[in-house]
């Protein structure tokens, strides 16, 4: 086993720890997904060891610095390259409208017209991470054509190969933010060609390559190896510079840019460039002395140079990282600043009137869209207006005095048709970093879309320890003016015992409340910093932020951030940190109101709904009530079997809203049914007349149900709908269909509705399902496609008891974790009701 500078190889040459191979199966992954998608830029992001974050392994046409706070995104994250990872499916998004509609926080976070496609990267059953690729969006645009994102996933799954060819290895493919993403330049022309060349002084032979010769304007087959055919087809001029070369040469051992111009065929000329040098005595193939060197083919480079330093207005490229490559002599003298002072640095670090996140937002959207930005800044003496044009390797920028009186008013970067105003203070605050503003984004986005504290605790925690590189998390609250833990991820229970049940006043003893007493951020970048501020306490981590979340001037709670290493905050960091505990202390403030709100109404609806069925002859029923996922997770379905001397009455019934007042409405409509049911009025009047009872409470609610009077001797029943789903019939022969009855208005619409009874025969062994639409109806589907999925179910559902088949008809929907609508299922099997044995005698 050996060492070079690519690791370290194995006696076959193979790299042992497979780092290497890695690298260029990313490298060589990137670029063939910029190639077949036409992408300007293409990324791929591997799982950590510990399969919680994708981190960016790879960038090509995009340089990692640019993606700022997307270098780490969480796994379970409604981001594409998450969503791609944990589907093992393509997410294609055409255009920003598509990415708005689908992900969010994609759009609020990177708000610039783009489109993208994520694939995994996968080889059988292991996924290993996920590559994506971003393109200009286009109006009316449909993005990849599907046999561009087949190739995509092609590249994907060529990798995923490698990856796995790794870990067979044994090598260790796990990915972590300390290793540092590839960034791989994406292959562009080149205006400046170099050829080289082997000159033999005392003879004149001189081996050149294809270069040479095409800077030459010769063709490989029409040169014959001599320097006097080259020196032929210089510029008269410049022929004796030519030979001079070669005298130069044996004289000072070398030759430096030596221009010679070489006549075009269409008129005019291009100008070359020679460099070359004696090899030391020894060094050359033989005794008699050799130049060694190469040509520079300048093109149209230096003319256009020179053309863009005699133009009046400022102009500059741009890298790929933002930084200044060349800026002609107008655009120094218009910025007042030296050449030195600006290239190889970027505008915003160069300048101090151009240090506003804003502007560099506006380099991002270019470079990210690739799209033309323009906007209008303020310098100390006047009003530039700035054009920004995007390429893969860069920008190119132009700027001049703003042609227009601006008025008073103007943001940083806006654009010259919107802008105007004073120039900034002096005395203004230094702006966040652009990085923290998008951080801050990206968790006020999440965190609108938690309801639940624990909610709120799981994004905290998805967002802030990637982010940070944070190992654990905890979220205390404040009860009753004593601290207690809510959630933790990652800590031993030892460790935040010692701040369970602390009173606010005791704030010198431990952190969590210092913090909280204090309202600043609490920052320990080591242990023994920790044991010296706190020596009754053992340190769980080696550095620690103790975050207070103050909402409306008051404590609400404090956040926990541990890292295993030692981590030095950056003023970034710290910045971000103190931003994102406001919004976390407000979102934590709403989740727990939320949730004495819900744990009122949750009790409510329990009382209200039917704690046990009936047991009746004939009749085998069973109930379920199923919350939604996402809300209150309450509303107004509901179910109930009543006993009544003309039969047993099935009822399913759904009150519209997800709150109180829907499970108010509810409790009301099921007693009213009740009543009027077991006063013996006939099934059309009873949901006749419970619909002018909601009228006349008037609840500001509408409501469906299906009403059924069954007869367990007969098998006769009488149904009524108001508004209601068609109720499902499965036969004992396992045939299902879909009841076509007849239906009124909803309740609550017309006090003089008429509702319609249909009668309907149940054989022995017949099942009869009655239900809620929250069970057939999804985002994905309507209604009609939802109920004959329904019956299918019921149709082909192996059940040995009807408890097993309610259970399999909610399967899927206990598994929904964005539901929206509540369930209310009530399954009937009819098994006819024994006559009544005769008295003997």
């Amino acid at each position: 086993m050996s060492t070079h500078p690519f690791g370290t190889t194995n006696a076959d040459g193979t790299n042992a720890d497979g780092t290497a191979e890695r690298d260029d199966a990313l490298a060589e992954a990137v670029l063939k997904a910029v190639e077949v998608t036409g992408a300007h830029a293409a990324s791929v992001f591997l799982v950590s060891r510990n399969r919680q974050t994708l981190i960016l392994a790879a960038a090509a046409g995009m340089p990692p610095s640019l993606l700022g706070g997307w270098r780490r995104i969480p796994v379970n994250s409604p981001i594409p390259v998450a969503e791609a990872f944990r589907s093992r499916r393509t997410v294609h998004l055409v255009d920003a409208d598509d990415t708005m509609r689908r992900f969010p926080q994609l759009a609020v976070a990177l708000p610039y017209p783009f489109g993208s496609a994520s694939v995994p990267v996968t080889a059988g059953q292991e996924t290993f991470g996920s590559m994506a690729a971003v393109w200009a969006a286009k109006s009316g645009g449909e993005g990849l054509s599907k046999a561009q994102r087949r190739q995509l996933r092609t590249a994907a799954g060529r990798l995923g190969a490698a990856l796995a060819h790794l870990n067979a290895r044994g090598v260790d493919v796990g990915y972590e933010m300390e290793t540092g993403p590839l960034e791989v330049p994406v292959p562009s022309p080149s205006a400046v060609r170099v050829g080289l060349f082997d000159w033999n002084l005392d003879t004149g032979a001189l081996e050149a390559d294809a270069t040479v010769c095409a800077a030459f304007g010769l063709a490989p087959d029409e040169y014959d190896g001599q320097a006097a055919t080259l020196e032929a087809q210089v510029h008269p001029a410049d022929r004796p510079g030519f030979r001079g070369a070669a005298r130069a040469a044996l004289k000072d051992g070398r030759v430096l840019a030596q221009s010679l111009r070489v006549p075009e065929k269409g008129g005019g000329h291009r100008t070359i460039e020679l460099w070359g040098r004696i090899p030391e005595p020894g060094a050359a193939r033989e005794s008699r002395p050799h130049l060694v060197g190469g040509v520079l083919d300048l093109g149209a480079g230096m003319a256009a140079v020179a053309a863009i330093e005699r133009l009046a207005d400022g102009f500059f490229a741009l890298d790929r990282e933002g930084r200044v490559a060349y800026a002609n002599h107008s655009l120094v003298r218009l910025l007042r600043v030296r050449r030195e002072d600006l290239v190889g640095r970027r505008p915003w670090d160069a300048l101090p009137w151009l240090a506003d996140p804003a502007y560099e937002d506006r380099f991002r959207a270019a470079r990210v869209s690739q799209q033309p930005v323009s906007f209008l800044a303020r310098s100390p003496e006047r009003w530039l207006v700035f054009s920004l044009r995007p390429d893969a390797q860069g920008l190119t920028g132009w700027a001049a005095p703003a042609g227009q009186q601006v008025p008073a008013g103007a943001e940083p970067g806006a654009p010259p048709e919107e802008a105007g105003g004073a120039a900034p203070s002096s005395s203004r605050p230094a702006p966040a970093p652009l990085g923290a503003i998008y951080r801050v984004l990206q968790m006020s986005s999440a965190l609108t879309e938690a309801v639940t504290a624990r909610e709120v605790c799981d994004v905290v925690a998805d967002q802030l320890l990637p982010a940070l590189g944070g190992d654990r998390l905890a979220i205390l609250v404040v009860h009753e003016r004593h601290v207690y833990l809510l959630s933790q991820r990652g800590y031993r229970e030892n460790f935040l015992e010692g701040f369970e049940g602390t009173p606010l006043h005791d704030a010198a003893r431990e952190p969590v409340t210092g913090a909280l007493t204090s309202g600043v951020p609490l920052f320990i970048e080591s242990r023994e910093e920790f044991r010296e501020a706190y020596p009754e306490l053992q340190p769980e981590s080696s550095s620690f932020v103790f975050l207070p979340l103050i909402a409306s001037s008051r404590p609400v709670g404090a956040c926990i951030m541990g890292f295993d290493e030692v981590h030095r905050f950056s003023d970034e960091e710290r910045s971000l940190l103190t931003a994102l505990s406001g919004l976390i202390a407000q979102a934590l403030e709403r989740a727990r109101l939320y949730d004495a709100e819900f744990t009122l109404a949750r009790g409510l609806q329990n009382a209200l709904l039917p704690h046990r069925l009936p047991t009746l002859p004939g009749v085998h029923v069973t109930g379920r009530y199923l919350p939604g996922t996402r809300g209150m997770h309450i509303g107004g379905d509901w179910y109930d079997v009543i006993p009544t001397d003309r039969g047993v009455v099935l009822v399913v019934g759904d009150v519209e809203g997800h709150n109180v007042a829907a499970a108010a409405a509810m409790g009301q409509l099921r007693s009213a049914v009740r009543a009027f049911a077991s006063a013996g009025h006939r099934p059309s009047d009873v949901i006749a007349s419970t619909n002018r009872l909601l009228i006349d409470l008037d609840p500001g609610l509408l409501a469906s149900c299906c009403y059924v009077l069954l007869d367990p001797g007969s098998g006769v029943a009488h149904v009524v709908r108001a508004g209601h789903c068609q109720p499902l019939l499965r036969r004992p022969d396992g045939h299902t269909e879909i009841l076509d009855l007849p239906g009124g208005l909803l309740l609550g619409v017309e006090r003089a509705a008429d509702y319609p009874e249909s009668e309907l025969r149940l054989v022995p062994g017949s099942v009869l399902a009655l239900y809620t639409d929250g069970l057939i109806e999804t985002r994905e589907s309507d209604i009609g496609v939802g109920t004959d999925r329904l019956r299918t179910l019921l149709a082909h559902a192996a059940a040995g008891s009807l408890e097993e088949l309610a259970d399999a008809l909610l399967r899927d929907a206990r598994q929904s974790p964005n539901r929206m609508d509540d369930i209310a299922l009530l399954l009937t099997k009819y098994t006819r009701a024994s006559p009544p044995t005769p008295p003997a005698g």
